[in-house]
């Protein structure tokens, strides 16, 4: 199993997408993360069940993502 802060540190720079406590599901470039696990993304796209919306830039607190995988 890879550890989040490895993988986080392999991704930057690259698309993630994020299973998120609601339900929700963010897809973005990682651009940076603390120790704590906030993550910064640009190009962020958010899809529910009923539509699919561009954010653009967000910073997302890390106890509201529930999963990480590359996109």
């Amino acid at each position: 199993m890879t550890k989040p802060t490895k993988f986080l540190n392999d991704s930057l720079g690259e698309r993630i997408e994020l299973l998120l406590k609601d339900g929700r599901v963010l897809s973005g470039v990682l651009r940076g993360y603390d120790d704590y696990m906030n993550l910064v993304l640009d190009d962020t796209t958010e899809q529910t069940e009923e539509r699919r919306r561009r954010i653009g830039t967000i910073v997302l607190r890390g106890n509201n993502v529930v999963s990480i995988n590359p996109a």
